[in-house]
This record gives C-alpha cells, sequence and structure tokens, in this order.
C-alpha cells in the first residue's frame, strides 16, 4: 500500500509518538510526552505516514533562523524526529515524507533546511550536507595553567528564572554573532536549567556559574555537571560541560580557568565543541588541551539558492555559474550565476552554460563556509565544464570563520 502522509491531528499525539519513540528503540511515557509538546509542537508541521490507520512514519520541523557568513540571518526549518518503523523499511516512506515537508517548507518561504543525522548516509539523497563539525575537548586540569590574570570574576548563579533569563541573553547575543549558530524555542531555557520535569529524559541536576565583566553585567555563563572518580583514594573526578557561551575572550578565559581550578577535579570535558575552540591559546601547556571525536554536526539544504548565496558575506571575489543537480528542481537540475564580491553578491537563475555542476548537498555542506566544496563534491561527484571552475568556487565560498551549532534538536 501507498502510506497517506499529512500532518497529524491532536488526538493522534499518542499513537505518532509511540511510532517515533519505536523507531528510535525507547519506551517512554507517551501520555506525559503528548501532555509535554501539546502546547509547543505546531501540527502543521508534523508529518505522519499512515498506512492501514496506523501511523508507520514520523518526520517534524519547527521553525528557527541561522546566522550565515556575515552574520545576516535566514528563516530555517529545523528537521527532527524523523523515524519510520522497523516493519516498513524500504518502502519510500521517508522520500514520502520529506517529499511533503519539503514542499510545505518552500510554501513557507523557509530558505534552509536543517538537521542532525542520526546516521551519516541517509540524507545526503534528500540534499543536505554536512556543513558545520563538532568535536570533542578535554582538559588536563593538573597539567596546566592559564595565560595571564583572571579578568572580571566568576560566580555560582541559582537554576532560577532570573538566571534563565540571563543565560538566555548571553546566548542570544552570541548567537547572532557565529555562523551556524541557529534561535531556540522558548521552552528550552526551563529544560535546560531543570526548572521543569520532562519525559524525554532525566530532570538535568546540575551547576551554573556566570562570568561578570568590570561593570558587573554578565558577559558568560557555564552549565556543568560531574562525574565522581577517586583513584588510590585520592580525588580525580570529571567536569563535564554541559554549555559554554562567552561574549569577550576575558569571560572565555575566566569560565573555563574556573572549570579547571575547581577542587578534586582533574580533568575537564566538552562535548559538541567547535574543532576550532581557542583553549590550547589560552593556557600555558597547550598539550594539555586535547581534540577528539571530530565530526559532522550540522546539516544544511539550500531551498532557494540564490537568495542564500546572496544574504551571506564572500571574502574574495568570482564569478561562476553552477549547475545544482537537484531532484525538487523543475527537471532536476537548476543553473544559477554567482557574482560575489567582499562589497556583496548577486545571484540569479540563468540559461548561461554551466562552469560547474554539481549536487546540491554539496554546496548545502560548503554553504556556512566551514567544509571544503572540493572535499563535498566526493561523494557525488562534480563536473567541470571550465578549468579550475572547481577550485576557483571552493576558494570563494571559504570563511576565515569556522561555523558551528551549539545547538541540538
Amino acid at each position: 500500500m501507498t502510506p497517506e502522509i499529512r500532518p497529524i491531528r491532536e488526538d493522534e499525539l499518542l499513537a505518532y509518538l509511540d511510532a517515533t519513540s519505536t523507531g528510535f528503540l525507547e519506551r517512554p511515557d507517551v501520555a506525559r510526552l503528548a501532555d509535554e509538546v501539546r502546547s509547543r509542537w505546531e501540527l502543521s508541521r508534523t508529518w505522519a505516514a499512515f498506512e492501514g490507520g496506523r501511523i508507520c512514519g514520523t518526520f517534524r520541523s519547527w521553525a528557527t533562523e541561522i546566522t550565515v557568513p556575515g552574520l545576516a540571518r535566514l528563516p530555517a526549518a529545523a528537521v527532527s524526529g524523523v523515524s519510520v518503523l522497523p516493519t516498513h523499511r524500504r518502502r519510500g516512506v521517508l522520500r514520502a515524507m520529506v517529499a511533503a515537508e519539503h514542499a510545505a517548507l518552500r510554501e513557507r518561504g523557509e530558505v534552509i533546511g536543517l538537521l542532525y543525522a542520526s546516521e551519516y548516509p541517509i540524507y545526503g539523497r534528500f540534499g543536505y550536507g554536512s556543513a558545520a563539525d563538532v568535536a570533542k575537548w578535554t582538559l588536563d586540569a593538573h597539567g596546566t595553567t592559564f595565560r595571564g590574570d583572571p579578568q572580571g570574576r566568576v560566580e555560582m548563579a541559582p537554576a532560577d528564572p532570573a538566571s534563565r533569563d540571563a543565560i538566555r541573553a548571553v546566548f542570544d547575543a552570541w548567537r547572532l554573532r557565529q555562523p551556524g549558530e541557529i534561535r531556540r524555542r522558548d521552552f528550552v531555557w526551563d529544560h535546560d536549567l531543570g526548572l521543569l520535569d520532562t519525559g524525554w529524559g532525566e530532570r538535568w541536576k546540575g551547576f551554573l556559574a556566570f562570568h561578570r565583566d568590570d561593570e558587573d553585567i554578565v558577559d558568560g555563563y557555564v552549565r556543568y555537571h560531574a562525574d565522581s572518580k577517586w583513584v588510590m583514594r585520592q580525588p580525580r573526578n570529571e567536569v563535564i560541560v554541559d554549555e559554554l557561551h562567552a561574549l569577550t575572550s576575558d569571560a572565555y578565559d575566566g569560565l573555563w580557568r574556573f572549570l579547571a581550578e575547581i577542587d578534586w577535579v582533574a580533568t575537564v570535558r566538552a562535548d559538541s565543541r567547535s574543532p576550532a575552540e581557542p583553549l590550547r591559546w589560552r593556557i600555558v601547556n597547550a598539550r594539555a588541551a586535547s581534540v577528539s571525536d571530530v565530526g559532522d554536526g550540522l546539516w544544511v539544504r539550500l531551498f532557494d539558492a540564490p537568495r542564500a548565496l546572496e544574504a551571506r558575506s564572500w571574502e574574495r571575489s568570482g564569478r561562476v555559474v553552477l549547475e545544482l543537480i537537484d531532484d525538487e528542481a523543475a527537471g532536476g537540475r537548476q543553473r544559477v550565476e554567482l557574482d560575489a564580491s567582499p562589497h556583496g553578491a548577486r545571484c540569479r537563475a540563468t540559461r548561461r552554460s554551466p562552469d560547474l555542476t554539481l549536487h546540491v548537498s554539496a554546496l548545502g555542506a560548503a554553504y556556512l563556509g566551514g567544509t571544503r566544496l572540493r572535499d563535498a563534491v566526493m561523494s557525488a561527484g562534480a563536473d567541470e565544464h571550465r578549468d579550475g571552475a572547481l577550485t576557483e568556487a571552493d576558494a570563494l565560498l571559504r570563511t576565515a570563520d569556522v561555523p558551528w551549532c551549539s545547538t541540538f534538536f
């Protein structure tokens, strides 16, 4: 049977969540979850595949915006909760749900699609490319000291509504200056501080600290918890950073220094950070900070390539005609002419002969400037119709600032 794809009704939330949790091999309290998400989800963006009246696939999105190179912000759709029942694999269920959401996304006028991929090979064929990496940083707290003297001060803060508002203000200021970062949903802040019960997992029970500058303004924060470890009856505890954001170098240094100098702590670990973290340059012994588990984080798909390319900034000048292989474009291909420089860019549809043919997923991967286009094209291939076109496009798309998205969804 061909599944019916449509947004769910409110009375179908229980069945929807049951199908999603089955796909993710989980067994939460779906009734509790339904009560939790009822006021948060846009049901018009919550798709299900129905076969014989039963939900066999789930796919939803929520509205956000992403900061792009040059710090412009574009409307985007964040895709999440994608699942197919194990009894319905390899039947085109996912492809049908993707088609429905992508059509709706274009009608809403969202320029970019975003997601985190649970399995790497799946989403490239739908036009998404791995655009911003994440990494784990580990600091040997006993193996180094920090450069210079601390500026400002660090204070412990309670997990309460006032602190929630303070960290949200820091994050909202920070995301406007970080390519790749997105706007967060309102309820996330209460969840992150453990201010509400949730059926998605254990309630957060950690510690919160602010950094204040010389004018007593909060310009950074860290949420963390600890893993108790003792060796030969000596404390060798590990601090796990749940989130750290700073608006200044002083705040960044001060928060990391604070974590490393906590009594009983031997190691500080921070997951899902930027691979370009400046930590090792802030400490006397750079070898005490190591980066590992570097891999794909945020994936990007361009739905309005001309608008997206015109919105971002360019550090070099160049002109190139790109032919994008895209199953969702008329005829399966789209040609755009890009004329870019540090003064701005113009991009429009064209009938001119292409300089370079590539898959739309490769352009999505390179769009934020952190993934080399010459690397991104390796999975789906590229055709040069003018010598040097790939090298030129690769250099044109690169940026000095490394994109990073700290917000998982």
